[in-house]
């Protein structure tokens, strides 16, 4: 018999219902990945898919629970919230139950999710993005500052390398 699980994941407590077709099981648990992937494991011996929405967590959770062995599949949130809003209440629980449905009868969009490594370069990129617009904001508020003190101070030059490209 398949199992079909779905996880509720907020940043502490992860929310799982585990269904058949005989019967429903449902827990919370830490997020951390081998405390799902045990429960998971104790409770759902012939899991056939695990779902859970987009989201921040999801690609670190989904990648940890790959890495395990376990069918996770990721479903995009707007599809799986134009499903979910259909219950009378909504709460981690009810959504858990929901998603476990989903996966159950097959009515999702499965997203791929982009490996740890391309969300280590974006973080780097929008890092230097912040600290360059950081820099440039502080240039300006000393030279407004100064020119209160009748010290005008022209713009900063832009340097440029050999090839053309600016430092800033």
């Amino acid at each position: 018999m398949e199992h079909y699980v779905g996880l509720d994941v907020s940043l502490k407590l992860t929310t799982i219902c585990i269904v058949d077709r005989a019967r429903k099981r449902e827990g919370v648990v830490d997020s951390d990945p081998e405390v799902i992937a045990a429960f998971i494991q104790s409770n759902a011996p012939y899991v056939a898919r695990i779902g859970l929405e987009t989201g921040a967590t999801s690609t670190w959770l989904w990648t940890e629970l790959n890495k395990l062995g376990l069918p996770v599949i990721c479903i995009d949130a707007r599809h799986a919230k134009a499903v979910l809003k259909m219950q009378v209440n909504k709460s981690d629980r009810n959504d858990a139950v929901g998603i476990a449905r989903i996966m159950q009868g097959g009515w999702y969009k499965e997203v791929r999710d982009k490996d740890l490594d391309s969300h280590a370069v974006k973080a780097l990129l929008v890092s230097r993005a912040l600290l360059v617009k950081i820099k440039r904001d502080l240039e300006n508020e000393i030279r407004g500052l100064l020119k209160n003190l009748e010290l005008v101070i022209g713009r900063p030059s832009i340097r440029t390398d050999a090839a053309g490209r600016s430092d800033a």
